[in-house]
């Protein structure tokens, strides 16, 4: 049932491509390991083996710390609509925040979002597909708009004090770099 595959084919860009919600799995050599769900315009496949998405203010910032101690990732992707399929992505990520000019040569590919915060990269060395087959059937309703109406009413200011406040570090004490990352 599983396959080990050394590239993102046409068919599973086309999968990623109409999913509204991935995770993103990470963890540093010590502390807790850590899975994001991530929704929303925020997921560009740019190559076989490339990926990119973009990282929005939250509550932590666990993976932007667990990357600069490890930066092994793996984002899982499953379908809850149509023929079952379980795609796990696993590579190698970098982190690159405002001033990085890496940054601006990638946010264009996305919406412009309010609360934009870092975009990860992601060299695919591994892909895997399962059956899926156990995972239950969801109906996609909306995109949910609170964290946007939230980031939004901040205004840039404030989510940068926010960031520095609340996203410094990780539930573990690691540094994430967001506040030296918020300096003009």
């Amino acid at each position: 049932m599983a396959k080990i595959l050394t590239e993102i084919s046409t068919e599973l860009k086309d999968f990623i491509i109409k999913q509204k919600v991935f995770f993103v799995g990470t963890a540093a050599n010590e502390g807790r390991v850590n899975v994001s769900p991530k929704g929303m315009d925020t997921f560009r496949v740019i190559g076989p083996n490339k990926i990119v998405w973009l990282n929005l203010t939250g509550s932590g910032n666990e993976t932007a710390a667990h990357l600069i101690k490890n930066n092994r990732m793996t984002i899982l992707f499953c379908a809850f609509e149509g023929k079952p399929l379980i795609l796990r992505l696993y590579g190698n990520a970098n982190i690159f925040h405002k001033q990085n000019e890496v940054y601006h040569d990638y946010i264009d590919l996305f919406p412009k979002i309010t609360g934009s915060r870092q975009i990860i990269e992601m060299h695919v060395d591994m892909i895997q597909t399962s059956c899926g087959y156990a995972v239950p059937f969801m109906d996609f309703k909306e995109e949910r708009t609170q964290l946007k109406s939230w980031a939004e009413k901040q205004g840039e200011e404030r989510l940068k004090n926010y960031r520095k406040e609340r996203n410094s570090f990780s539930i573990d004490g690691f540094e994430t770099r967001i506040a030296e990352s918020e300096k003009e």
